[in-house]
C-alpha cells in the first residue's frame, strides 16, 4: 500500500510537470507563430541594398521608406488571416471579417463549412499591434536604417536604442502568451491538418 502512495505522487508530480512544460513550450510556438519572422528576414536581406549600406541618398531614404511600410502591413495583414480544411480536404486560406473567414481561395464547397466561427477577434487586434511593434522595433534599429535615417546618434543614445528590442521582445512575448493565437494563417497549418 505504501509503494502505491509513492507511485501515485511521483505519477502525479511528473503530470504537474508536463502540464508547466507543455504551457511553456504552447507559448513560445504561439510567439513564434506571432513574431514577424518572414518579414524581418526579407526586411534584413532587402535593407542593406536599399540604404546603400546606411550611406542614403533621398532615393534610398523612400524606398526604405516604402519597405518598412510594406514590410508593416505584411505584420498585420498576417494576423488577420486563418485557414480551414474543406470537405474535399484541400486546405483554403481567407481573411477574418466580422462575420466570419472571407475565403480568397476559391473554395467551391465553401458554404458546407461554417466560417462564422472565424471572425475577428480582440486578440486579432492585439496580436496586430504587437506584431507591428516588434517589426518597427527590429526594422528601425536595423544598422543600415540607424545611418541611414539618424546618422548622427551618439553612442550612448545608440545604447539605449538597442536595449530597446529586448525591452519590447519581452513584453510582447508575455502579451502574446496572454492571448495565445488561435489562428492559422497564411504559412501555417491549419488545426485539423494532420502531419505525416
Amino acid at each position: 500500500m505504501e509503494g502505491s502512495g509513492v507511485v501515485q505522487a511521483s505519477s502525479s508530480s511528473n503530470t504537474t510537470k508536463r502540464g508547466v512544460g507543455g504551457t511553456t513550450l504552447t507559448g513560445v510556438g504561439n510567439l513564434i507563430k506571432l513574431l514577424p519572422t518572414g518579414t524581418v528576414f526579407m526586411y534584413q536581406f532587402l535593407s542593406p541594398l536599399l540604404t546603400n549600406y546606411g550611406h542614403c541618398g533621398v532615393v534610398n531614404k523612400y524606398l526604405t521608406g516604402a519597405l518598412l511600410l510594406v514590410s508593416g502591413f505584411s505584420c498585420c495583414f498576417a494576423s488577420f488571416t486563418d485557414s480551414y480544411t474543406g470537405i474535399d480536404g484541400t486546405v483554403y486560406y481567407g481573411v477574418a471579417t466580422a462575420k466570419g473567414l472571407w475565403s480568397f481561395s476559391g473554395d467551391p464547397n465553401g458554404k458546407s463549412v461554417d466560417l462564422s466561427r472565424y471572425r475577428l477577434r480582440v486578440g486579432d487586434f492585439v496580436h496586430a499591434f504587437f506584431s507591428l511593434v516588434v517589426f518597427a522595433v527590429l526594422g528601425l534599429m536595423d544598422p543600415n536604417t540607424v545611418e541611414c535615417y539618424y546618422p548622427s546618434l551618439g553612442s550612448s543614445q545608440k545604447t539605449v536604442l538597442m536595449s530597446l528590442p529586448a525591452a519590447v521582445g519581452a513584453i510582447s512575448s508575455s502579451v502574446f502568451v496572454v492571448f495565445p493565437c488561435k489562428r492559422h494563417g497564411i504559412g501555417y497549418p491549419p488545426a485539423d491538418s494532420t502531419s505525416n
